[in-house]
Parts: C-alpha cells; structure tokens; sequence
C-alpha cells in the first residue's frame, strides 16, 4: 500500500547510487520455500545481476534476467541513481504452486525526503522444478505499468529577502535587462563593439569585450551571448543607442536586487539564476532555474534565505500520439526560504555609497550608531567594490591610531591635554629616524595641539611612557584584536606586540605592525562617543551566537579629554574642511597610512563621529588623510543632513 503521508525530510546516508539490501528476517528462511528466491532478487536488484533468478511474465511466457535488469533501471526513471533500501516484511504467503512476499522500499528522494511505501513479489513454481519471479512493473510500484518512468517534479520553494532593522525588504524583484549578441546577426563585429563601448560610457559602464569575437566564433550562430545585465532605468538610458544595432539581442526579466547597484553590493552579494558550477556542487539540492547567492550575504546565507524545494514523485506515462502525463504518487511540500534581518539603514546606507563614488581609488566607509552599536552603512567603492575591504581589510591605520594612543596616555595619567609635548621635526630611536608629514616642527605646545596637529614625533617620544602593555590595554578597552562575532566576516584589528623600542614608537601613531580594518576603526570612535566598546552589531536574524562582550566603562577623564581633542582636530587641526558640514559638531582624527616602505604611497584616513554616528573612512593610495578622506566625510554628512 502507497505512503501518501508527507514525512520528515533528512539527507541521504548513502552515496547517490547506493542500494542497501537489510537481510533482517531472511536468515529464517526455509531451503526450499520461496524465501530464498525473494532474497537472491532483492540483492540482484542491489547488484545488477539476477542471472541466480529466474523469472516468468505475467502472462506465462519466458523474461531473461538482463531484460528485467533493463526494465528495472526503465521504471526508476528519475531515482535510478537515488538511495534504494529494500528490505522483506514477513514471511512469504505460499498457496501451492504460487507464493506472494511483501517487500518494502525505502528511496531516499534528491534534497533528502525519504519516500517508503511496501509492494508485492508473486512467484511461481508451475511448471518449473523451483520458484520463479512473477516479472511486473508493479513490483517496482504498484501502479506503474509497462513503459512507465517515475519522474520527480521538483516545487520550487520562495526565496526570502534581506531585510532592514524594521523588517522591510532591502533585497527585492528589480526589472532588469541582459543585452547580448547573436552571431547570426552581426555584420561588422568591430563597429559593433565600438557603438556598445560607446553607448555604455553613457552610463558609466565599463564592459570587458576583449574576447567577445573568440566567443562569436566558437558559440553557435542563434546563441545568445551575454554581454551586461542593466536595470531597467539604466537600459532605458541607452535604449535608443542599442536597439538598432546589428547583432544585439535582449532579455527582459526581474531580479532580487538592492536599491541601487552600488547599494552595500560587497556586503549583500547578489542572487542570481543557478550555474552550472553551483550544480554540480551540489546536485541533490540545486537544479537548474533555481536562484543562488554569490558573494557577501546572499552567498553566506544561502539555505537559509533560499529555503528547501519540495519534491514530487510521479508516473510519466507516454500516450500513442507521443504526450507524457503526470500522475502524482508522493509530494513533499516546499519550505520558503527564511529572511535574513541586518542592520543597515537605506538612508545611511546610500549616503555612504554616493561619497565613495566621487573617489576612483579603491575606498570604504563604515557607519555605527553610537547608541546601539548597530552597523548603518557598509560601503566600499568604487561602484560598490567587489571585496567587503570595509568590513575585512588589514591596513596600517596611520594616525587614527593617536586616538588609541593618546587615550592609554591620558587615562595612565603619562600626560594631561594641557602637558607640554615637544613636536621636533625628526625623532631618532636607536638608530631609527621618525618624521613628521612634510617636515612640520611645532615645537613644545601642549599634548591636545600635538594630537589636533597629527604631530608623530611627539607620540614617538612618548611612547616609553606608554610602554607596550599600555598599548595592548588601551587597544583592548576601545575593543580592537576581540574575538568579534557579527555573523559575518570581520576582522577587529591586530595590535603590534611593540616588542623593540623603535616598533613601539612606530606602533604609537599607527605605524609598525599594527593592521586595522574601517569596521574597527569605526568602532574605536564609537566606543570613544559612547564611553565604552560595545561590539558593532550587524546581523538581528540569525543573531550571531558569541558576540564579544561589552568593554568596562572608559575613564571619564581621559575619554572627556580625548573628545575635546577630537574636536579640536576639526576646528583648528587636520581636518577643518569639516567645520561647516551640515548637522552637529564633528569629532575625529585624520590618518595617513605608510604601507609599504619602497613606495612613497599612503593610504588615506578619517575616523569620527557626529550626533549619533560614528564612522570610518578609508582611501587606498590615497594620500594624506585630509587629501582623501576628508573629503568624502564632508559628502557623506552633508548627504545625510539633508
């Protein structure tokens, strides 16, 4: 009798391909009774060979083991490679010359959903001087008859969305529109990629069309050779240049998108129609048509957002005029996919995505609310960058690192804001010569005017009153080297082990061994603002399962202090391009970062906060912080006081 119940689903335990024969009951069975023909079939079954059976058809005549091999693997259809356990239930029923043995078979179904129903043996001695097999379709399932497959449907299940804190769909169907060629249609190839690379700058696309006349010559002449895949806005943009050209084809669809191309797209990843290197990856799960993360969280997230397709078992039954027909014999219902809920605020977000995009050189941008701890904008540029630098790079942080330093200093009580600091042109520790960005000398002015005016040698000749250990504790209150958990990857910072005097002094303002990302660098003018390091929180559900525990309280002092230098920074320091911005008072520390001694390139820096967002900008090669960085902190605030 068929199990129409839907069961639990699980995974296969054995390799696609596998049968298993489970003998429980068999060693039972009587010498000459039809037990041991059932046995020697059902492991002919298992091994392909049934060359110890013999077999009879239904209506008498004489089937050769081989072509009932044949048949069988025919009926399988779809699950001839699936995980078959066949087992006996009972005792064979023997009336005379003829027996019947119930069998139970368990298929294990693609995706994992067991399917187990029992069916019958009928065997026969007439006319034979031992048992024989009674050959039917029906053995395989009851219904199946002669020419029949079991087919399996899969019922796709419905992907879920990325969502913001308030449960709104960051993620969502987008029209979009794939331009192509098709070899059939082109007559002058090379003026056609000129008028595409000409019709894409419009846009400001850039499209790799170096190979493209080695794939027309090698795709068949009506393929469809994808070129770029546009929003719709975007498309509608070129629209009348693309068109008319011989030899461009098109293919409208809908897609799950974010707002914007550029909008958190190292973060996020994107979902897109399954390859063929995403099946062969996992074939048991993924098929074709199915959408698949790549990259950021929807790649992260997959199962989880994409959920589980449910499966149906069915008779293909072939008409005479060549139509097959479906008759359903057992279904799993599909599971949709769960959202994945983040932190990121659309408004923030785009803020942050359009100041990047004013920078060519590779940049990124984190924002916090200082509040709460929760990640506002992940960006990273240009055109949204492929790699999440923002959250996972490992760079010096140059001078933005003061700000660990000067908070150690002050809160060990080495040095006030108002302690005379010397800030010489040149700084020697044993043998080793520190200098000051274009040779600046400020001379002996207090410790908040050293820190305002980026001044290095002045932290170089602190840093014995620091000392290594004071670098380590200062780092760790303001939350840098944790183990942090965000539920994605991160990286919070490897502080120098300042183990030689000239890698401490060099370790103080940002230099040495010290390597940062933006996400913990933002988290230290966080932590700074808020009085203490709360670990940045950037995925609500699933909420990470061991975030770092929250910091002791900062000294009030110290920490007091430090944000009046902080500001000091803005209002007659390195970054006074901010002064003006739209919105409340601005804290923060330029940087800019040596990284790699035979070039004479620097990487670019700001950290800060104002109101309650805390943030960090990072320029690769990008100069001076207040050359780079800066600026696109003006754009971001300005943007986001609007």
């Amino acid at each position: 009798m068929l199990d129409r119940r839907d069961p639990s689903r699980r995974r296969a335990a054995a390799l696609a391909a596998s049968l298993t024969l489970v003998a429980g009951g068999l060693a039972a069975c009587s010498k000459d009774g039809p037990d041991n023909t059932v046995r020697a079939f059902l492991e002919g079954w298992r091994s392909g060979n049934l060359s110890s059976v013999g077999f009879v058809a239904a209506d008498g005549s004489k089937i050769g083991a081989n072509e009932v091999v044949n048949q069988l693997h025919a009926l399988a259809g779809d699950l001839v490679k699936q995980s078959l356990v066949l087992t006996p239930v009972g005792e064979p029923k023997t009336t005379g010359d003829i027996a019947s043995s119930t069998i139970k078979l368990d298929w294990t179904l693609p995706g994992g959903a067991p399917w187990s129903y029992n069916s019958t043996v009928r065997l026969t001695k007439q006319n034979s001087d031992g048992w024989q097999v009674v050959w039917e379709p029906a053995i395989v399932q009851s219904e199946l008859q002669s020419g029949d497959k079991l087919g399996v449907r899969r019922v796709a299940s419905k992907r879920a969305a990325i969502q913001d804190a308030s449960g709104k769909p960051i993620v969502t169907p987008r029209e979009v529109v794939t331009i192509g060629v098709s070899p059939e249609k082109i007559t002058n190839l090379a003026q056609l990629q000129k008028d595409l690379a000409a019709a894409f700058k419009k846009i400001k696309i850039s499209v790799d069309m170096s190979n493209l006349a080695d794939r027309v010559k090698n795709s068949d002449p009506g393929a469809f050779i994808e070129l770029v895949t546009l929003r719709r806005p975007d498309y509608n943009k070129i629209r009348n240049d693309v068109r008319p050209l011989a030899g461009t084809v098109f293919r409208a669809e809908t897609r799950d998108l974010a707002p914007t191309r550029a909008f958190a797209r190292a973060l996020l990843g994107t979902a897109d129609q399954a390859t063929r290197e995403d099946i062969d990856a996992n074939p048991q799960v993924i098929a074709q048509g199915d959408v698949v993360g790549h990259g950021g969280l929807q790649q992260r997230y997959d199962t989880t957002l994409r959920g589980t397709a449910g499966v149906s078992v069915v008779i293909a039954r072939e008409a005479a005029d060549g139509t097959v027909s479906d008759t359903q014999l057992f279904s799993t219902k599909p599971v949709d996919g769960k959202p994945v809920k983040i932190t990121i605020d659309e408004k923030t977000q785009t803020a942050a995505d359009a100041a990047l995009a004013t920078q060519k050189q590779p940049s990124s941008l984190v924002a916090i609310k200082i509040s709460d701890g929760s990640v506002l904008a992940v960006a990273n540029g240009p055109d949204g960058g492929t790699v999440d630098t923002a959250l996972t790079g490992q760079v010096p942080p140059g001078s933005t690192f003061k700000t660990v330093s000067a908070y150690g200093l002050l809160a060990r009580k080495a040095v006030t804001a108002t302690s005379i600091v010397d800030c010489p042109k040149n700084a020697t520790v044993d043998g080793r010569e520190f200098k000051n960005s274009d040779g600046e000398v400020l001379g002996k002015v207090q410790f908040h005017v050293d820190y305002a005016k980026s001044c290095n040698t002045a932290f170089v000749g602190l840093a014995p009153k620091l000392g290594a250990e004071g670098l380590q504790d200062a780092s760790s209150q303001l939350g840098l080297g944790q183990q942090w958990d965000l539920g994605v990857e991160a990286f919070s910072g490897k502080v120098s082990a300042a183990g030689s005097p000239t890698e401490l002094a060099a370790a103080t303002f940002g230099q040495g061994a010290t390597a940062v990302s933006p996400i913990a660098m933002a988290s230290v003018a966080s932590s700074v603002a808020r009085g203490q390091f709360k670990q940045p929180t950037l995925l609500l559900d699933p909420a990470p399962a061991k975030p770092a525990a929250y910091g002791l309280p900062l000294d009030d002092g110290a920490v007091s202090a430090l944000r009046s230098m902080m500001r000091e920074v803005v209002t007659g320091g390195t970054g006074t391009a901010l002064k003006d911005v739209k919105g409340k008072p601005v804290f923060g520390k330029t940087g800019t970062a040596e990284f790699d001694d035979k070039s004479k390139d620097t990487h670019s820096w700001f950290i800060g906060y104002q109101g309650d967002v805390a943030f960090a900008v990072m320029v690769q090669k990008g100069g001076a912080g207040s050359e780079a960085a800066v600026p696109i902190v003006e754009n971001f605030l300005n943007a986001l006081n609007k």
